[in-house]
């Protein structure tokens, strides 16, 4: 499944904390400090009363002040009090009154305003500076990151850290140590030995460096550290492999925090995220504001710590790098392509070298290149047609895997989604899948969306079968022929993986309940029409039957096929006996918040 609808990137009416710091003192290292924070403190739907509070947190006394902010566009300020308040297109600027400005040690004001509209404030500056009351010292720049620490001496509670030194133009003064995200020493050389710890435990460090005015710098890499004894916390051998939608932070309200909240992030292997874009022959960032630049409130975070406006990196990469922290055993690829985005593979496929090295370039971007582990194409489909029909020819796709993998080396996972249309002739005869395997370390095989309400008079069949059935409306297409002619084409098991929707397709104006009536239209989805999570269908329509490995079910006039736990636990079962690599799944939202899915992959898969 690879859903080709994304929603419109939006501000969430979140009350938060917008601070910052004020310009300088006589001397500089006496600068004054003060924060700015905005509050909501009324909302009636089509208008709200906002109030800022500017708050003297320094040791002077502050004459003057001017608060500036971003609103996104149809939010705006109608009227203000306790401020002068004008603005400039979508920019906000407001200044202290005569009788307000002046503001002591200790000492706060606020001003308020009505607003139209439902954005929230960005970009704020307070008289010029940022407005979170530093650490920043104006005139004093911060130090840099300290090199990623290096694990010594490794023992069953201890480890030794060492690392190379960061850089200030005034001096480092110390370095914060982290464990997962929290500080346990402050040393004043370059390294530092954790004792206290359990054995047969991972473990997450980074480092930050302090200079001699106290101000932090950026954390260096993480190491994850595994202290000896105790036993394997993941000891599956199979891959259990979950896609993470970009998109899903927006309407489906779904991020990294809920695959620890779920329980999934113990019981998975690897992440695909999912997905970059390719343009013009390259890889690149699709939406920079899910994956880099989205703020995370403390309780919105995996690691429990609020975003502030200044860091490197925000969004979903910076949590992904947190869940690494916290779950050292997952792996994450970046997916480019997918259904909606396959159409630049033909363009790439002219030049797979140039191509290769614009996706090393993208993965290895230095604000987040600590957090992939490989890349993974999702081609849909090289020689053959999907949303666009491609006509690279047969060799384009392993031209293109094999020039990835010489560009991306031994060190990097290098993976791809593939069609698994088992039919004689079909997708999997049109590219040279068995060719390209030598240059990959496993294929997604998309054993699912099979058969759907695209064709909307039906007739009615599962949408992921496992095997073929008498009545199937087309040869091939089920999991055991796509794997079967896979290995035809000298494919190894073990580098293939079963597909698994977390989803159902249905129908609609459908009277009988077994597989092979006739349908009006496709059923009514929350998301789209024909489609629907496995979270809501598994109480709105009920398993009515299985077939062919699979579940389906018919409740008033509508027919869904789904997977359940127990067709799951079969469809592990039998990827086991096939000497499969594992298996992996579209995607983790679809899931309960208690991941039962995600669960019963991982125990099926041992």
């Amino acid at each position: 499944m690879r859903f080709a609808n994304r929603a419109i990137a939006g501000f969430a009416t979140l009350l938060l904390p917008l601070a910052g710091l004020v310009g300088l003192a006589t001397p500089a290292h006496a600068a004054t400090e003060a924060t700015a924070t905005y509050t909501k403190t009324q909302d009636w739907g089509t208008g709200f009363e906002g109030r800022w509070t500017v708050e003297n947190t320094g040791t002077t006394t502050i004459s003057s002040w001017t608060v500036e902010w971003d609103f996104p566009s149809g939010t705006a300020v109608t009227s203000a009090w306790d401020a002068d308040v004008t603005s400039s297109a979508t920019h906000w600027t407001a200044k202290n009154k005569s009788w307000n400005g002046t503001l002591a040690p200790g000492a706060s004001i606020s001003f308020g305003f009505n607003g139209s509209g439902s954005g929230s404030p960005s970009n704020c500056k307070l008289s010029g500076g940022s407005c979170d009351g530093g650490p920043t010292v104006p005139g004093d720049t911060p130090p840099s990151a300290p090199g990623t620490p290096t694990a010594s001496a490794l023992t069953n509670t201890s480890v030794r850290l060492s690392w190379s030194a960061a850089t200030d133009d005034k001096g480092v003064k110390n370095y914060d140590v982290l464990r997962g995200g929290t500080k346990v020493a402050t040393v004043t050389t370059t390294s530092y030995t954790d004792t206290g710890l359990t054995a047969g435990t991972d473990y997450s460090y980074t480092v930050q460096a302090r200079d001699t005015a106290d101000q932090t710098g950026p954390v260096s890499g993480a190491t994850a550290v595994r202290t000896t004894g105790g036993t394997d916390p993941n000891p599956a051998s199979k891959i259990n492999l979950g896609y993470f939608t970009e998109w899903g932070v927006y309407g489906r309200n779904y991020h990294v925090k809920n695959l620890v909240t779920s329980g999934s992030a113990s019981k998975i292997t690897h992440i695909n995220y999912a997905f970059g874009n390719v343009k013009n022959g390259q890889c690149v960032l699709d939406d920079a504001y899910a994956a880099t630049d989205k703020a995370y409130t403390a309780d919105q975070s995996v690691s429990g710590v609020a975003d502030t406006w200044d860091q490197p990196l925000r969004g979903n990469f910076n949590q992904l790098r947190q869940l690494k922290a916290k779950y050292p055993h997952i792996k994450v690829l970046w997916s480019f392509g997918g259904w909606t985005y396959s159409g630049g593979f033909g363009q790439a496929a002219q030049n797979p070298a140039a191509f290769a090295k614009s996706c090393k370039a993208v993965v290895e971007d230095p604000r987040w290149a600590d957090v992939f582990d490989g890349i993974d194409i999702d081609w849909e489909y090289p020689n053959a047609c999907g949303l666009t029909c491609d006509t690279s020819g047969p060799a384009a796709f392993r031209n293109l895997m094999s020039a990835l993998r010489t560009e991306f080396g031994s060190n990097y996972l290098v993976t791809a989604a593939i069609t698994a249309d088992g039919s004689s002739g079909g997708k999997i005869d049109a590219a040279d899948y068995g060719g390209a395997a030598a240059s990959v370390d496993w294929y997604d095989v998309m054993t699912y969306d099979y058969f759907g309400a695209w064709a909307a008079t039906g007739p009615t069949a599962p949408h992921s079968p496992l095997t073929s059935y008498s009545g199937i409306p087309t040869a091939g297409f089920n999991s055991a022929d796509a794997i079967a002619k896979l290995r035809s084409k000298s494919v190894p098991s073990a580098k293939l993986l079963l597909g698994i929707g977390f989803y159902g397709r249905g129908w609609t104006g459908v009277t009988q309940s077994a597989p092979g009536g006739t349908a009006t239209g496709a059923a009514t989805g929350t998301y789209e029409a024909g489609i629907e999570d496995y979270e809501v269908l598994k109480n709105s329509c009920p398993v009515t039957g299985t077939i062919a490995g699979t579940a389906y079910a018919h409740c008033g006039g509508n027919w869904w096929s789904y997977d359940t736990l127990s067709t799951i636990a079969g469809k592990m079962t039998w990827a086991r006996n096939q000497g499969l690599g594992g298996a992996f799944f579209w995607e983790f939202s679809g899931d309960t918040a208690n991941g039962e899915l995600v669960t019963a992959m991982r125990n099926g898969l041992g």
